[in-house]
This record gives structure tokens, sequence and C-alpha cells, in this order.
């Protein structure tokens, strides 16, 4: 009996074990124009998704801005996103655009978060917080350079 239940317990793994299959990641998926469009960029909320910012990334209308320092910017950055690091923000105000909207991000939302406030506090409007920040951007698969 201990034969046949092993026997079938092998068999039983076999199978699930064939038909399981691998999956490969797949390619990021590059800009939709259509749905970059669609979406309404005078009203996102404050934090907004990787998904979203990756929609919205090679619009006219859209700046991304990263607040990390050089070293991390350098070890790999978002396609097109520009560099000011956070310390540097409170003298830099004039490079960044107060007629677009500008999205910060940094390694994981939490001094993109604190530049959002800071920004909107000195007349920013149009300024968002990417949530999850490049480490969020790189899980969803997206592209970086370095």
């Amino acid at each position: 009996m201990k034969r046949f239940f092993l026997l079938l317990l092998t068999a039983a793994l076999f199978a699930l074990a064939s038909c399981a299959g691998t999956s490969t990641p797949s390619a990021p998926i590059a800009p939709n124009v259509a749905q970059s469009s669609a979406i309404d960029v005078a009203n996102l909320p404050l934090n907004v998704d990787v998904a979203t910012v990756h929609a919205i990334m090679g619009r006219n209308d859209v700046v991304l801005l990263d607040v990390r320092e050089p070293e991390e910017y350098a070890a790999g950055h978002i396609p097109g996103v520009q560099l000011i690091p956070m310390g540097t923000i409170p003298a830099r105000l004039s490079d960044i655009p107060i007629d677009k909207t500008v999205i910060v991000t940094c390694r994981s939302g939490n001094r993109s978060g604190q530049i959002t406030n800071f920004l909107r506090r000195n007349g920013f409007t149009r300024v968002h917080n990417m949530q999850g920040g490049i480490l969020a951007w790189q899980r969803a698969g997206y592209p970086v350079e370095r």
C-alpha cells in the first residue's frame, strides 16, 4: 500500500510540475500615446503610482524630478528624469517649472514626498510624489538608465 501511495504521489507531482510551465519576465511596456493623452494630469492625486508615471512620462507638459544624490542617480535612474538633489531644492526653485506637472521621485518615495510637500508650500500646485520611488519603478519592470 505504501508503494502504491508513493507511486501515486510521484505521478501527481510530476503532472503538476509539467503543467506549471515557466514564466519569463516580459519586456517593459513602452508608454502608450493614447493612454498618456487619456490621463488628465491636471487632476492627478498627490501620490501617483509608477504605472501612471510611466504612461505620462513622455508628455511635453510633464517633468520628472529625481531628488536623490548624484551617486544614487548614477547607479540607476528613470530615462529623461531631471536630477536636483534634495538638499539643493531650496536654492534651485527657479529650475523647476511651475507651468508643468512635476512628478518627484527618489529611492523609495520618502524624500520625494517631503520635497513634494515643500514645493506645494512654496507655490507649486502641479507637483506630485511618485509612490515607491525607483524601487517600485524597477519592480514594475520599467527601464532604468545608468
